[in-house]
Order: C-alpha cells, then sequence, then structure tokens
C-alpha cells in the first residue's frame, strides 16, 4: 500500500465540482485534500532532489548577473532618477526628515526591489518547465494509474504561453511600479500579481502532458475561483522572500548575496509546494471529468 495514499475505509474525496464557485462546499474540500497531500508528498526524496534543481540553476544565472552588472545597474538607475522630478523631490524629502542613510541606499535599495521579481519569474519558469510536469506524473503515477495523456502541448507551445503570461505579469509590475511607495499597494499589489501568474502558469504546465486542449479550457472555466484562491495563497506565500529584504533594511544591502540566495530557495520551496498542490487538484479534476466525458463545456 503506497504509505502517503489513504488506506481502506478512508473517507475518500468527493467528485470534483462542475462550477468551481464560492459556494461549492465539494471545491473547497478538494482545495483542503490536495494541501495535506502536498504536504505529505514534500517528504518524499525524489521531491526533494528536484527541488533543488531550479534552485541551483536560479542561484547560477542570478549571481552571474549580481557579479558582472551590479556597478552598471546602479549607474543606470542613479542617472534614471536624476532625470525624474519626483525622484529629486522623494530624495529632499528624506534629508529633511533626517532618513540620509536611507537616501544613500535608495538606488541599490530600488535595484534588489526590481531583482526580485525577476528571482520570482525565473523560479517559476524554472519550475514549470522542470518541475511542475515532474511532479503532476508523479502524482498520476501513484493516484491515477489509469489516467492517459490526450493530445499533450508542444513542450514549445507551453514554454512561449509561459513566457507570454510572464510578460504581462511583468508589464503591470512595471505599470504600477510608483504606487509600490505606498504601503498598502505595496503589501496587496505584488501577491495577487504573483497568485494570478501562478494559477495561470500551473494550470497550463500540470495539464499541459495529460489533458486536451478543450479539457484544460473546461477545468479552467469550472474551477475558475479554487485555482484563483490557491494561486492566491501561493502568492501571499510568496511574499516571505520580501520580508527578508524587509527586516534587514539597510544591513540587507551588505548581506545581499546570502540573502538573495535565501530568496532563492524559498520562493523555489513555494513554487514546488505549489506545483503539487495544483498537480493534486487538477488531476483529481480531470479524472471526474472524464468520468462524465458527455459534459465537457465550461459551465458559465
Amino acid at each position: 500500500m503506497n504509505p502517503i495514499e489513504p488506506g481502506p475505509g478512508t473517507t475518500a474525496p468527493p467528485s470534483a465540482p462542475s462550477d468551481g464557485g464560492l459556494l461549492s462546499g465539494a471545491a473547497w474540500w478538494l482545495v483542503a485534500d490536495a494541501w495535506w497531500r502536498t504536504l505529505a508528498y514534500c517528504l518524499l526524496p525524489r521531491v526533494i532532489w528536484l527541488s533543488l534543481l531550479p534552485l541551483v540553476a536560479s542561484a547560477v544565472l542570478l549571481g552571474g548577473l549580481a557579479w558582472w552588472g551590479w556597478d552598471g545597474a546602479n549607474v543606470a538607475v542613479r542617472g534614471l532618477l536624476d532625470t525624474w522630478s519626483w525622484s529629486q523631490w522623494l530624495t529632499s524629502w528624506l534629508d529633511q526628515v533626517g532618513l540620509t542613510a536611507l537616501r544613500s541606499a535608495l538606488v541599490p535599495l530600488l535595484i534588489v526591489g526590481l531583482s526580485v521579481p525577476v528571482v520570482v519569474i525565473v523560479c517559476l519558469l524554472a519550475v514549470g518547465a522542470l518541475m511542475a510536469p515532474a511532479m503532476s506524473g508523479l502524482v498520476r503515477q501513484r493516484r491515477f494509474p489509469a489516467l492517459v495523456t490526450r493530445e499533450p502541448m508542444p513542450w514549445w507551445r507551453a514554454l512561449l504561453a509561459s513566457l507570454g503570461l510572464s510578460g504581462v505579469a511583468l508589464a503591470v509590475l512595471a505599470v504600477s511600479l510608483p504606487l509600490w511607495l505606498m504601503p498598502p499597494v505595496a503589501l496587496v499589489l505584488p501577491p495577487v500579481i504573483w497568485g494570478w501568474l501562478t494559477y495561470r502558469v500551473m494550470v497550463l504546465d500540470v495539464l499541459a502532458d495529460w489533458a486536451t486542449e478543450q479539457e484544460r479550457t473546461a477545468l479552467r472555466a469550472r474551477h475558475r475561483t479554487p485555482l484563483m484562491c490557491m494561486g492566491l495563497a501561493c502568492g501571499l506565500f510568496g511574499a516571505a522572500p520580501g520580508a527578508l529584504w524587509a527586516m534587514g533594511g539597510v544591513m540587507a544591502l551588505a548581506m545581499a548575496p546570502l540573502l538573495l540566495i535565501a530568496s532563492i530557495w524559498l520562493y523555489t520551496l513555494v513554487f514546488a509546494m505549489a506545483s503539487l498542490w495544483f498537480a493534486h487538484y487538477l488531476l483529481t479534476a480531470l479524472d471526474a471529468l472524464r468520468r462524465a466525458p458527455l459534459n465537457l463545456e465550461p459551465t458559465p
């Protein structure tokens, strides 16, 4: 018997809901059931090993960028800020209120703040390309051995779709960057953007090898609310690495390499758990959908 899966006599999860609405108790039971299974699967050696691959790849890439581009980035950002009237007003205000140390660290802090979204995107794409298909295959092997692949999406289409979604998220971040100076917006907006991006990329990558385009569309429409809430939860979890920089304040600049690696590890851990969470939920929903093959139209 699989030590992770429930044995005989354990209550089985209800069939995947057909609407995914806020009032569907089955949807939220399925979310919770997928979550505790995710926590159990995180103890598997294979999962631990796979979670290290995006960490190594991201650390090498971003470490190289930090090593070769730090001085140039400082010069470029400082020159850009000197051309903006609002940034000159901000630095003058910091001098007036006695925050001269923060003023001198403003440029490095902005570079770090802009680098964190890059870390998120790199880790998400790495998890999507390396881990999400492996996690969905592991869940399918252990829980749904009879589930067969149908019309798998070519890898290049999945990659282009993920890059397109990431581009949309980065564009929204770039447009909303001035709003980040307001603390309420800075606390709410990034998790919402990461939540939407995580939800869309994970649905794409988990189902790419197993579901048809029609099945993916139907599942995304029927389960949109629970999936978006799962993505939002992952976005809130993903805000944890940013707390490392906030707690360090100006001193975080001196510890930037260490904090960057710690941030990459935390982001990778969050997205590894997200890939498992979405795999358990979506493959359960896909299995239930195929048990009723005559009803593939998305529920409005």
